[in-house]
Protein backbone atom coordinates (compact mmCIF):
# COMPACT_ATOMS: atom_id res chain seq x y z
CA UNK A 1 0.00 0.00 0.00
CA UNK A 2 1.57 3.28 -0.93
CA UNK A 3 2.57 5.44 2.25
CA UNK A 4 3.38 9.11 1.32
CA UNK A 5 4.89 11.78 3.07
CA UNK A 6 3.59 15.40 2.35
CA UNK A 7 5.51 18.15 2.37
CA UNK A 8 4.90 22.17 1.31
CA UNK A 9 5.59 25.62 1.59
CA UNK A 10 3.10 29.22 1.89
CA UNK A 11 2.89 28.67 -2.72
CA UNK A 12 3.82 24.85 -3.76
CA UNK A 13 2.41 21.75 -1.92
CA UNK A 14 3.79 18.15 -2.63
CA UNK A 15 1.12 15.94 -1.45
CA UNK A 16 2.09 12.55 -2.51
CA UNK A 17 5.84 11.84 -1.62
CA UNK A 18 5.87 8.36 -2.07
CA UNK A 19 7.89 6.20 0.24
CA UNK A 20 8.08 3.06 -1.49
CA UNK A 21 9.54 4.55 -4.94
CA UNK A 22 11.20 8.00 -3.80
CA UNK A 23 9.00 9.57 -6.32
CA UNK A 24 7.20 13.27 -6.19
CA UNK A 25 3.75 11.78 -8.00
CA UNK A 26 2.65 15.58 -8.05
CA UNK A 27 2.48 19.22 -6.98
CA UNK A 28 -0.44 21.78 -6.54
CA UNK A 29 -1.03 25.34 -6.25
CA UNK A 30 -3.67 27.49 -5.61
CA UNK A 31 -5.23 29.77 -7.99
CA UNK A 32 -7.75 32.74 -7.05
CA UNK A 33 -8.71 33.02 -11.01
CA UNK A 34 -9.53 29.21 -10.94
CA UNK A 35 -11.38 29.47 -7.56
CA UNK A 36 -9.37 26.51 -6.45
CA UNK A 37 -6.26 24.15 -6.99
CA UNK A 38 -4.38 23.08 -9.76
CA UNK A 39 -2.62 19.76 -9.64
CA UNK A 40 0.44 19.00 -12.08
CA UNK A 41 0.59 14.86 -12.05
CA UNK A 42 3.10 12.34 -13.58
CA UNK A 43 1.50 9.01 -14.55
CA UNK A 44 0.14 5.73 -13.29
CA UNK A 45 3.51 4.42 -14.07
CA UNK A 46 5.99 7.04 -13.45
CA UNK A 47 5.95 9.53 -10.84
CA UNK A 48 6.02 13.44 -11.91
CA UNK A 49 10.00 13.56 -10.20
CA UNK A 50 12.07 10.54 -9.25
CA UNK A 51 15.91 10.05 -8.58
CA UNK A 52 17.50 7.31 -10.79
CA UNK A 53 21.47 6.12 -10.62
CA UNK A 54 22.71 4.21 -12.98
CA UNK A 55 25.52 2.16 -13.70
CA UNK A 56 26.55 1.14 -17.60
CA UNK A 57 23.50 0.89 -19.14
CA UNK A 58 22.13 -0.78 -15.71
CA UNK A 59 19.63 1.47 -13.59
CA UNK A 60 19.91 0.54 -9.82
CA UNK A 61 17.15 0.33 -7.56
CA UNK A 62 17.08 1.77 -4.50
CA UNK A 63 16.79 -0.45 -1.26
CA UNK A 64 16.39 -0.46 2.47
CA UNK A 65 14.32 2.93 1.80
CA UNK A 66 14.07 4.92 5.33
CA UNK A 67 12.38 7.88 5.77
CA UNK A 68 12.31 10.64 8.18
CA UNK A 69 11.11 14.17 8.49
CA UNK A 70 13.57 16.91 9.45
CA UNK A 71 12.03 19.51 12.07
CA UNK A 72 8.80 17.42 11.65
CA UNK A 73 8.45 18.67 8.01
CA UNK A 74 11.15 18.19 5.86
CA UNK A 75 11.08 14.82 4.05
CA UNK A 76 14.37 12.83 4.34
CA UNK A 77 15.50 9.70 2.82
CA UNK A 78 18.46 7.30 3.26
CA UNK A 79 18.54 4.47 1.18
CA UNK A 80 21.10 1.79 -0.89
CA UNK A 81 22.24 1.85 -4.35
CA UNK A 82 23.58 -1.49 -4.73
CA UNK A 83 26.07 -1.44 -2.05
CA UNK A 84 26.29 2.50 -2.38
CA UNK A 85 24.28 4.82 0.39
CA UNK A 86 21.51 7.22 -1.26
CA UNK A 87 19.97 10.12 0.46
CA UNK A 88 17.84 12.54 -0.81
CA UNK A 89 15.90 15.63 0.66
CA UNK A 90 12.98 17.49 0.01
CA UNK A 91 12.80 20.98 1.40
CA UNK A 92 10.03 23.35 0.12
CA UNK A 93 12.04 26.30 1.16
CA UNK A 94 9.79 29.21 3.36
CA UNK A 95 8.70 32.33 1.26
CA UNK A 96 10.01 30.74 -1.99
CA UNK A 97 7.66 29.77 -5.35
CA UNK A 98 9.38 26.55 -5.73
CA UNK A 99 11.10 23.41 -4.12
CA UNK A 100 14.13 21.53 -3.80
CA UNK A 101 15.83 18.24 -4.09
CA UNK A 102 19.08 17.36 -2.66
CA UNK A 103 20.88 14.08 -3.77
CA UNK A 104 23.79 12.56 -2.08
CA UNK A 105 25.85 9.43 -3.54
CA UNK A 106 28.46 7.96 -1.36
CA UNK A 107 30.37 5.07 -2.95
CA UNK A 108 31.56 1.72 -1.26
CA UNK A 109 33.54 0.95 -3.94
CA UNK A 110 34.90 3.06 -6.85
CA UNK A 111 31.77 3.73 -8.91
CA UNK A 112 31.38 5.74 -12.64
CA UNK A 113 27.76 6.86 -11.99
CA UNK A 114 25.02 8.23 -14.65
CA UNK A 115 22.59 9.99 -12.22
CA UNK A 116 20.09 12.75 -11.31
CA UNK A 117 16.35 13.05 -11.83
CA UNK A 118 13.56 12.21 -14.57
CA UNK A 119 9.85 11.99 -14.76
CA UNK A 120 6.86 12.01 -16.36
CA UNK A 121 4.77 15.16 -16.95
CA UNK A 122 1.28 13.84 -17.79
CA UNK A 123 -1.33 15.56 -16.60
CA UNK A 124 -2.54 18.87 -15.00
CA UNK A 125 -5.86 19.28 -13.25
CA UNK A 126 -8.57 21.31 -11.70
CA UNK A 127 -9.13 20.26 -8.06
CA UNK A 128 -11.89 21.51 -5.90
CA UNK A 129 -14.02 18.53 -4.47
CA UNK A 130 -13.48 16.70 -8.10
CA UNK A 131 -10.92 16.87 -10.74
CA UNK A 132 -11.11 17.38 -13.92
CA UNK A 133 -8.26 17.09 -16.73
CA UNK A 134 -7.45 20.80 -17.87
CA UNK A 135 -8.22 21.27 -22.17
CA UNK A 136 -4.69 23.13 -22.92
CA UNK A 137 -1.16 22.23 -24.36
CA UNK A 138 1.59 20.95 -22.02
CA UNK A 139 5.29 22.32 -23.78
CA UNK A 140 8.58 21.77 -23.03
CA UNK A 141 11.49 23.32 -24.45
CA UNK A 142 14.94 24.57 -23.79
CA UNK A 143 15.49 27.84 -22.24
CA UNK A 144 18.78 30.76 -21.64
CA UNK A 145 16.82 31.73 -18.65
CA UNK A 146 17.91 28.64 -16.61
CA UNK A 147 20.62 26.58 -19.40
CA UNK A 148 18.05 23.55 -19.15
CA UNK A 149 14.27 22.95 -19.92
CA UNK A 150 10.57 25.08 -18.97
CA UNK A 151 7.55 23.24 -18.70
CA UNK A 152 4.97 24.86 -19.36
CA UNK A 153 1.08 24.77 -19.79
CA UNK A 154 -0.96 27.10 -21.79
CA UNK A 155 -4.34 27.70 -22.59
CA UNK A 156 -4.47 30.36 -24.87
CA UNK A 157 -2.28 32.49 -22.88
CA UNK A 158 -0.04 31.28 -20.59
CA UNK A 159 -1.89 29.44 -17.42
CA UNK A 160 1.65 27.96 -14.93
CA UNK A 161 5.07 27.30 -15.97
CA UNK A 162 7.85 24.82 -13.89
CA UNK A 163 11.66 24.97 -14.00
CA UNK A 164 14.62 22.92 -12.93
CA UNK A 165 17.65 24.16 -12.24
CA UNK A 166 21.14 22.27 -11.00
CA UNK A 167 23.98 23.61 -8.37
CA UNK A 168 25.84 21.38 -10.85
CA UNK A 169 26.40 21.49 -14.83
CA UNK A 170 24.08 18.51 -15.94
CA UNK A 171 22.09 17.14 -19.66
CA UNK A 172 18.96 17.19 -20.21
CA UNK A 173 16.97 15.11 -22.12
CA UNK A 174 13.40 15.27 -23.10
CA UNK A 175 10.45 13.79 -25.51
CA UNK A 176 6.80 14.89 -26.13
CA UNK A 177 4.32 12.23 -26.91
CA UNK A 178 0.52 14.28 -27.08
CA UNK A 179 0.37 16.50 -24.15
CA UNK A 180 2.90 14.13 -22.12
CA UNK A 181 6.37 15.09 -21.92
CA UNK A 182 9.05 12.83 -20.43
CA UNK A 183 12.09 14.01 -19.43
CA UNK A 184 15.51 13.11 -17.62
CA UNK A 185 18.00 15.68 -15.59
CA UNK A 186 21.30 13.61 -15.29
CA UNK A 187 25.52 14.40 -15.04
CA UNK A 188 28.07 11.81 -15.08
CA UNK A 189 30.42 11.21 -12.14
CA UNK A 190 33.50 9.05 -11.04
CA UNK A 191 33.47 8.86 -7.35
CA UNK A 192 36.38 7.00 -5.14
CA UNK A 193 35.55 4.52 -3.02
CA UNK A 194 34.50 6.25 0.71
CA UNK A 195 33.45 9.79 -1.24
CA UNK A 196 30.47 11.91 -1.59
CA UNK A 197 29.21 13.40 -4.41
CA UNK A 198 26.03 15.76 -4.28
CA UNK A 199 23.86 18.09 -6.71
CA UNK A 200 20.94 19.79 -5.78
CA UNK A 201 17.97 20.53 -8.06
CA UNK A 202 15.58 23.57 -7.62
CA UNK A 203 12.30 23.60 -9.01
CA UNK A 204 10.68 27.12 -9.44
CA UNK A 205 6.81 27.71 -9.98
CA UNK A 206 5.40 30.79 -12.30
CA UNK A 207 3.06 31.90 -14.15
CA UNK A 208 5.08 31.65 -17.17
CA UNK A 209 8.85 30.81 -18.37
CA UNK A 210 10.87 34.02 -16.70
CA UNK A 211 9.04 33.68 -13.72
CA UNK A 212 9.36 29.91 -13.28
CA UNK A 213 13.14 30.10 -14.16
CA UNK A 214 13.98 32.93 -11.65
CA UNK A 215 11.88 31.32 -9.15
CA UNK A 216 14.32 28.60 -9.66
CA UNK A 217 17.74 30.94 -9.68
CA UNK A 218 16.52 32.72 -6.92
CA UNK A 219 17.13 30.29 -4.79
CA UNK A 220 20.44 28.39 -6.46
CA UNK A 221 21.56 32.38 -5.54
CA UNK A 222 20.83 31.72 -1.94
CA UNK A 223 21.67 28.47 -1.92
CA UNK A 224 20.81 25.25 -0.11
CA UNK A 225 22.61 25.82 3.42
CA UNK A 226 20.59 29.22 3.57
CA UNK A 227 17.05 28.20 2.05
CA UNK A 228 17.80 25.07 4.55
CA UNK A 229 18.26 26.96 7.60
CA UNK A 230 16.18 29.99 7.26
CA UNK A 231 13.20 27.13 6.91
CA UNK A 232 14.56 25.02 10.06
CA UNK A 233 14.73 28.32 12.06
CA UNK A 234 11.01 29.25 11.07
CA UNK A 235 9.85 25.80 11.99
CA UNK A 236 11.94 25.51 15.28
CA UNK A 237 10.13 28.44 16.37
CA UNK A 238 7.06 26.95 16.35
CA UNK A 239 7.97 23.31 17.61
CA UNK A 240 6.25 22.22 20.82
CA UNK A 241 7.51 19.35 23.10
CA UNK A 242 4.69 17.05 24.02
CA UNK A 243 5.01 14.11 27.15
CA UNK A 244 6.85 11.33 24.99
CA UNK A 245 8.68 11.30 21.41
CA UNK A 246 5.87 9.70 19.76
CA UNK A 247 3.33 12.71 20.98
CA UNK A 248 5.90 15.62 19.73
CA UNK A 249 6.26 13.95 16.34
CA UNK A 250 2.27 13.71 15.92
CA UNK A 251 2.18 17.98 17.35
CA UNK A 252 4.51 19.24 15.58
CA UNK A 253 3.88 17.19 11.95
CA UNK A 254 0.40 18.02 12.19
CA UNK A 255 0.77 21.44 13.17
CA UNK A 256 3.02 22.05 10.05
CA UNK A 257 0.36 19.90 7.52
CA UNK A 258 -2.44 22.26 8.89
CA UNK A 259 -0.51 25.40 8.42
CA UNK A 260 0.68 24.80 5.09
CA UNK A 261 -2.38 22.30 3.49
CA UNK A 262 -4.99 24.26 5.39
CA UNK A 263 -3.83 28.22 4.11
CA UNK A 264 -1.85 29.01 1.17
CA UNK A 265 -1.04 32.10 -1.15
CA UNK A 266 -2.57 32.20 -4.41
CA UNK A 267 0.29 32.21 -7.48
CA UNK A 268 -1.35 34.69 -9.55
CA UNK A 269 -3.31 37.17 -6.79
CA UNK A 270 -0.97 36.26 -3.83
CA UNK A 271 -3.47 36.32 -1.90
CA UNK A 272 -3.58 34.28 1.87
CA UNK A 273 -6.43 32.17 1.44
CA UNK A 274 -8.05 29.31 3.57
CA UNK A 275 -9.15 25.54 2.86
CA UNK A 276 -10.22 22.51 3.29
CA UNK A 277 -6.74 21.16 1.67
CA UNK A 278 -4.60 22.05 -1.10
CA UNK A 279 -3.66 18.18 -1.71
CA UNK A 280 -6.34 15.93 -3.54
CA UNK A 281 -5.94 12.80 -1.47
CA UNK A 282 -8.73 14.40 1.36
CA UNK A 283 -12.05 14.30 -0.24
CA UNK A 284 -13.13 17.68 -0.44
CA UNK A 285 -10.03 19.65 -1.41
CA UNK A 286 -9.69 23.25 -2.00
CA UNK A 287 -13.08 24.63 -1.00
CA UNK A 288 -13.40 27.08 1.86
CA UNK A 289 -15.95 25.82 5.06
CA UNK A 290 -16.19 28.02 8.32
CA UNK A 291 -16.17 25.80 10.82
CA UNK A 292 -13.36 23.46 9.77
CA UNK A 293 -11.14 26.58 9.39
CA UNK A 294 -12.06 28.25 12.54
CA UNK A 295 -13.04 25.58 14.72
CA UNK A 296 -10.35 23.45 13.93
CA UNK A 297 -7.74 24.95 11.92
CA UNK A 298 -7.28 27.89 13.75
CA UNK A 299 -7.28 27.49 17.49
CA UNK A 300 -3.68 25.74 16.26
CA UNK A 301 -2.81 28.54 14.29
CA UNK A 302 -3.17 31.39 16.71
CA UNK A 303 -1.38 28.90 19.52
CA UNK A 304 2.21 28.98 16.97
CA UNK A 305 0.99 32.30 14.65
CA UNK A 306 -0.38 35.04 15.78
CA UNK A 307 0.43 37.14 12.55
CA UNK A 308 -0.78 34.64 10.61
CA UNK A 309 -4.14 34.19 12.42
CA UNK A 310 -4.44 38.19 12.71
CA UNK A 311 -4.43 37.26 8.63
CA UNK A 312 -6.98 34.96 8.18
CA UNK A 313 -8.91 36.62 10.16
CA UNK A 314 -9.09 39.41 7.59
CA UNK A 315 -9.42 37.25 4.99
CA UNK A 316 -12.42 35.42 6.49
CA UNK A 317 -14.08 38.74 7.54
CA UNK A 318 -12.98 40.18 3.90
CA UNK A 319 -13.17 37.85 0.32
CA UNK A 320 -15.25 35.39 2.56
CA UNK A 321 -17.60 37.59 4.23
CA UNK A 322 -20.29 37.83 1.71
CA UNK A 323 -21.65 33.97 2.25
CA UNK A 324 -20.72 33.73 6.18
CA UNK A 325 -22.85 30.56 7.28
CA UNK A 326 -23.36 29.02 4.09
CA UNK A 327 -22.07 25.05 3.81
CA UNK A 328 -19.40 26.01 1.81
CA UNK A 329 -17.08 28.59 -1.05
CA UNK A 330 -14.88 28.94 -3.20
CA UNK A 331 -11.47 30.48 -2.12
CA UNK A 332 -12.80 33.72 -3.79
CA UNK A 333 -15.52 33.94 -1.20
CA UNK A 334 -18.48 32.89 -3.71
CA UNK A 335 -20.73 29.47 -2.96
CA UNK A 336 -19.96 26.73 -3.67
CA UNK A 337 -22.09 24.72 -1.88
CA UNK A 338 -25.70 26.13 -0.55
CA UNK A 339 -27.33 25.30 2.52
CA UNK A 340 -27.22 26.98 5.86
CA UNK A 341 -24.73 26.18 8.83
CA UNK A 342 -25.72 27.64 12.20
CA UNK A 343 -22.45 26.41 13.15
CA UNK A 344 -20.37 27.93 10.66
CA UNK A 345 -22.23 31.04 10.64
CA UNK A 346 -20.90 31.42 14.87
CA UNK A 347 -17.27 30.22 14.00
CA UNK A 348 -16.18 33.74 13.37
CA UNK A 349 -17.16 35.58 16.43
CA UNK A 350 -15.47 32.72 17.90
CA UNK A 351 -12.12 32.65 15.85
CA UNK A 352 -12.03 36.54 16.46
CA UNK A 353 -12.57 36.18 20.51
CA UNK A 354 -9.91 33.61 21.26
CA UNK A 355 -7.68 35.50 18.74
CA UNK A 356 -8.17 38.79 21.29
CA UNK A 357 -8.08 37.18 24.14
CA UNK A 358 -4.78 35.09 23.20
CA UNK A 359 -2.72 38.33 21.63
CA UNK A 360 -4.37 40.80 23.40
CA UNK A 361 -4.34 42.59 20.05
CA UNK A 362 -8.00 44.79 19.60
CA UNK A 363 -7.62 47.00 16.96
CA UNK A 364 -8.74 44.55 14.86
CA UNK A 365 -12.24 45.32 16.73
CA UNK A 366 -12.42 48.77 15.04
CA UNK A 367 -11.22 46.68 11.57
CA UNK A 368 -14.59 48.42 9.04
CA UNK A 369 -14.89 44.74 7.54
CA UNK A 370 -14.78 43.18 11.08
CA UNK A 371 -17.51 45.30 12.16
CA UNK A 372 -19.60 44.59 8.81
CA UNK A 373 -19.18 40.84 9.19
CA UNK A 374 -20.56 40.99 12.61
CA UNK A 375 -23.59 43.04 11.89
CA UNK A 376 -24.23 40.79 9.16
CA UNK A 377 -24.00 37.50 11.20
CA UNK A 378 -26.49 39.03 13.92
CA UNK A 379 -28.90 39.41 11.22
CA UNK A 380 -28.66 36.09 9.82
CA UNK A 381 -28.78 34.47 12.99
CA UNK A 382 -31.64 36.92 13.35
CA UNK A 383 -34.08 35.08 10.55
CA UNK A 384 -33.10 31.58 11.82
CA UNK A 385 -34.49 32.27 15.30
CA UNK A 386 -37.91 30.40 16.45
CA UNK A 387 -40.67 33.06 16.68
CA UNK A 388 -41.37 32.48 20.23
CA UNK A 389 -38.60 30.15 21.63
CA UNK A 390 -34.74 31.56 21.85
CA UNK A 391 -33.27 28.48 20.07
CA UNK A 392 -31.93 28.96 16.11
CA UNK A 393 -32.30 26.32 13.81
CA UNK A 394 -29.88 25.52 11.26
CA UNK A 395 -30.23 23.34 7.76
CA UNK A 396 -27.20 20.99 7.83
CA UNK A 397 -25.31 19.05 10.49
CA UNK A 398 -21.94 19.94 11.62
CA UNK A 399 -20.97 16.89 9.29
CA UNK A 400 -22.84 18.47 6.49
CA UNK A 401 -25.57 15.93 6.13
CA UNK A 402 -29.22 17.16 6.56
CA UNK A 403 -31.14 17.51 10.35
CA UNK A 404 -33.21 14.91 11.16
CA UNK A 405 -34.49 18.00 12.95
CA UNK A 406 -33.58 22.23 12.77
CA UNK A 407 -32.99 22.78 16.53
CA UNK A 408 -29.21 21.37 17.31
CA UNK A 409 -28.31 21.68 20.96
CA UNK A 410 -24.58 21.88 20.39
CA UNK A 411 -25.27 24.53 17.56
CA UNK A 412 -27.07 27.23 20.04
CA UNK A 413 -24.37 26.62 22.71
CA UNK A 414 -22.21 28.02 20.10
CA UNK A 415 -24.76 30.86 19.55
CA UNK A 416 -24.58 31.33 23.60
CA UNK A 417 -20.97 31.36 23.38
CA UNK A 418 -20.50 33.52 20.52
CA UNK A 419 -23.51 36.58 22.12
CA UNK A 420 -21.53 35.82 25.44
CA UNK A 421 -18.13 37.02 23.41
CA UNK A 422 -19.66 39.96 21.50
CA UNK A 423 -21.11 41.22 24.82
CA UNK A 424 -17.51 40.61 25.95
CA UNK A 425 -15.54 42.07 23.06
CA UNK A 426 -18.14 45.24 22.34
CA UNK A 427 -19.38 45.91 25.98
CA UNK A 428 -21.10 49.44 24.35
CA UNK A 429 -22.71 48.20 21.49
CA UNK A 430 -23.22 44.65 22.29
CA UNK A 431 -23.58 44.56 26.07
CA UNK A 432 -27.52 43.54 25.44
CA UNK A 433 -26.63 40.14 23.97
CA UNK A 434 -24.90 38.74 27.19
CA UNK A 435 -28.65 38.83 28.73
CA UNK A 436 -29.96 37.16 25.81
CA UNK A 437 -27.22 34.66 25.57
CA UNK A 438 -28.58 33.46 29.10
CA UNK A 439 -32.21 33.42 27.65
CA UNK A 440 -30.50 30.91 24.82
CA UNK A 441 -29.33 28.91 27.72
CA UNK A 442 -32.21 28.40 29.60
CA UNK A 443 -34.02 27.36 26.17
CA UNK A 444 -31.51 24.67 25.67
CA UNK A 445 -31.79 23.28 29.29
CA UNK A 446 -35.78 23.81 29.12
CA UNK A 447 -36.06 21.80 25.55
CA UNK A 448 -33.38 19.65 25.09
CA UNK A 449 -33.17 18.03 28.16
CA UNK A 450 -35.12 15.19 28.15
CA UNK A 451 -34.73 11.68 30.60
CA UNK A 452 -33.98 8.52 30.37
CA UNK A 453 -35.60 5.17 31.27
CA UNK A 454 -34.12 5.58 34.63
CA UNK A 455 -34.91 9.43 34.88
CA UNK A 456 -31.92 10.38 34.17
CA UNK A 457 -31.35 14.30 32.63
CA UNK A 458 -29.39 14.20 29.55
CA UNK A 459 -28.94 16.45 26.49
CA UNK A 460 -30.58 15.60 22.53
CA UNK A 461 -28.92 15.84 19.79
CA UNK A 462 -31.57 18.16 18.12
CA UNK A 463 -35.02 18.78 18.44
CA UNK A 464 -38.08 20.09 16.75
CA UNK A 465 -39.89 22.21 19.29
CA UNK A 466 -43.05 19.92 18.86
CA UNK A 467 -42.15 17.18 21.01
CA UNK A 468 -39.67 15.04 18.96
CA UNK A 469 -36.04 14.77 19.74
CA UNK A 470 -32.82 12.39 18.88
CA UNK A 471 -30.29 11.15 20.89
CA UNK A 472 -27.09 11.38 18.33
CA UNK A 473 -24.06 13.16 18.18
CA UNK A 474 -21.17 14.07 16.09
CA UNK A 475 -17.32 14.33 16.42
CA UNK A 476 -17.39 17.46 14.25
CA UNK A 477 -19.80 19.13 16.15
CA UNK A 478 -19.71 16.83 19.93
CA UNK A 479 -22.14 17.36 22.89
CA UNK A 480 -19.13 16.59 24.47
CA UNK A 481 -17.46 20.11 23.97
CA UNK A 482 -19.80 21.91 26.09
CA UNK A 483 -17.19 22.17 28.58
CA UNK A 484 -14.53 23.24 26.47
CA UNK A 485 -17.13 26.15 24.99
CA UNK A 486 -17.50 26.87 28.98
CA UNK A 487 -21.27 26.32 28.63
CA UNK A 488 -20.86 24.09 31.85
CA UNK A 489 -18.70 22.35 33.95
CA UNK A 490 -17.25 18.98 33.73
CA UNK A 491 -19.39 17.95 37.18
CA UNK A 492 -22.65 19.30 35.64
CA UNK A 493 -24.98 16.18 35.94
CA UNK A 494 -26.52 16.46 32.46
CA UNK A 495 -23.79 16.36 30.88
CA UNK A 496 -22.34 13.62 32.06
CA UNK A 497 -25.60 11.68 31.76
CA UNK A 498 -24.87 12.93 28.12
CA UNK A 499 -21.13 12.02 27.38
CA UNK A 500 -21.66 8.28 29.51
CA UNK A 501 -24.65 7.56 26.98
CA UNK A 502 -23.02 8.29 23.95
CA UNK A 503 -19.34 6.94 25.07
CA UNK A 504 -21.58 3.55 26.03
CA UNK A 505 -20.72 -0.05 24.64
CA UNK A 506 -24.44 0.69 24.27
CA UNK A 507 -24.53 3.44 21.87
CA UNK A 508 -24.84 2.67 18.40
CA UNK A 509 -21.14 4.53 16.96
CA UNK A 510 -19.57 4.25 20.05
CA UNK A 511 -16.63 1.98 19.91
CA UNK A 512 -16.09 1.98 23.62
CA UNK A 513 -14.64 -2.20 23.51
CA UNK A 514 -12.17 -1.17 21.29
CA UNK A 515 -8.55 -0.85 21.14
CA UNK A 516 -9.69 2.86 19.50
CA UNK A 517 -12.50 3.72 22.03
CA UNK A 518 -13.66 6.46 20.33
CA UNK A 519 -17.14 7.75 18.52
CA UNK A 520 -17.85 7.82 14.80
CA UNK A 521 -21.15 9.10 13.13
CA UNK A 522 -23.73 8.06 10.70
CA UNK A 523 -21.33 10.37 8.01
CA UNK A 524 -18.43 7.38 8.68
CA UNK A 525 -19.19 4.67 10.53
CA UNK A 526 -15.77 4.36 12.22
CA UNK A 527 -13.64 6.06 15.28
CA UNK A 528 -12.94 9.61 14.29
CA UNK A 529 -9.78 11.65 15.13
CA UNK A 530 -12.40 14.43 15.48
CA UNK A 531 -13.69 12.53 18.43
CA UNK A 532 -10.47 11.62 19.73
CA UNK A 533 -9.64 15.30 19.75
CA UNK A 534 -13.43 15.89 21.82
CA UNK A 535 -11.61 13.25 24.20
CA UNK A 536 -8.77 15.39 24.95
CA UNK A 537 -10.90 18.04 25.77
CA UNK A 538 -13.73 16.67 27.92
CA UNK A 539 -12.09 14.46 30.73
CA UNK A 540 -10.90 11.27 28.45
CA UNK A 541 -7.67 12.56 28.03
CA UNK A 542 -5.68 10.10 29.17
CA UNK A 543 -7.07 7.46 26.97
CA UNK A 544 -7.01 9.43 23.99
CA UNK A 545 -2.87 9.96 24.50
CA UNK A 546 -2.92 6.23 24.69
CA UNK A 547 -4.53 5.94 21.49
CA UNK A 548 -2.45 8.39 19.79
CA UNK A 549 0.57 6.33 21.13
CA UNK A 550 -0.38 3.63 18.46
CA UNK A 551 -2.42 5.08 16.01
CA UNK A 552 -0.86 4.75 12.58
CA UNK A 553 -3.37 7.54 10.86
CA UNK A 554 -2.43 8.37 7.50
CA UNK A 555 1.14 8.11 8.23
CA UNK A 556 0.64 9.82 11.43
CA UNK A 557 -0.81 12.83 9.93
CA UNK A 558 -5.11 12.94 11.01
CA UNK A 559 -7.22 11.46 8.78
CA UNK A 560 -11.34 11.66 9.17
CA UNK A 561 -11.39 8.20 10.90
CA UNK A 562 -9.29 5.17 11.60
CA UNK A 563 -10.34 1.08 11.86
CA UNK A 564 -10.78 0.61 15.22
CA UNK A 565 -7.79 -1.61 15.64
CA UNK A 566 -5.16 -1.35 14.03
CA UNK A 567 -5.74 2.63 14.36
CA UNK A 568 -5.41 3.29 9.87
CA UNK A 569 -6.96 5.49 8.11
CA UNK A 570 -10.55 4.42 7.09
CA UNK A 571 -12.01 7.74 5.53
CA UNK A 572 -10.33 11.24 5.07
CA UNK A 573 -6.78 10.88 3.88
CA UNK A 574 -4.74 13.92 4.94
CA UNK A 575 -7.44 16.16 6.62
CA UNK A 576 -5.53 19.11 7.31
CA UNK A 577 -8.20 21.14 9.20
CA UNK A 578 -8.81 18.21 12.01
CA UNK A 579 -5.01 17.94 12.24
CA UNK A 580 -5.06 21.67 13.26
CA UNK A 581 -7.41 20.65 16.00
CA UNK A 582 -5.86 17.43 16.67
CA UNK A 583 -2.58 19.61 18.14
CA UNK A 584 -4.62 22.01 19.76
CA UNK A 585 -6.31 19.29 21.51
CA UNK A 586 -3.27 17.76 22.41
CA UNK A 587 -1.66 21.17 23.60
CA UNK A 588 -4.29 21.68 25.44
CA UNK A 589 -4.68 18.85 27.70
CA UNK A 590 -0.99 18.58 27.92
CA UNK A 591 -0.63 21.67 29.71
CA UNK A 592 -3.46 20.75 31.98
CA UNK A 593 -1.25 17.89 32.75
CA UNK A 594 -3.77 15.43 31.46
CA UNK A 595 -1.18 12.75 30.45
CA UNK A 596 -0.11 9.38 32.21
CA UNK A 597 1.83 6.96 30.87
Amino acid sequence: MDRYIPTGNEMISLPKINENTAGIEDFTYLSMQHKGLIEVRGSKNTPLIMPFIQVGEEEIPLTQMKWCRDHYWIPSLSAKAGNHDFAMTVLTPIGERGFAMKLSFTAKDDADILWGLKGCWESSWHCINEDKELDGKAHCYESGWNFSVIFDFRCGAPMFAFAPMCDKETKTDYSIDGNSVTYSLFRSDSIARGRTKEMIFYWGLGYEEVAAATSAKEMLRRGWDWEYNRTAAWLNQRVRQMATPKLTEIYNTNLFFCIFYSTGITMDTEELVCATSRGTRYYVSAAYWDRDVLLWAYPAILDADHELAEQILHYIFGRQRKNLGIHSRYIDGTVLEPGFELDELMSPIIALEAYVSQTGDSEILEDTNVQKGIRQILKMLDSMKHPEVELYETFLQPTDDEIVHPYLTYNNMLVWRSMKALAKLFPDKYAELDQQAEEVKDAIYKHCVFNDGEGKPYFCWSIDLKGLHNIYDEPPGSLQLFPYYGFCNKDDEIWCNTVSMIRSPAYEYSFADSPIAEIGCAHAPYPWILSLCNSLLCGHAEQAFRELEILEMDNGIACESVDPVKGTCTTGAAFATCAGFLCHSMKTAHEEGRYEK
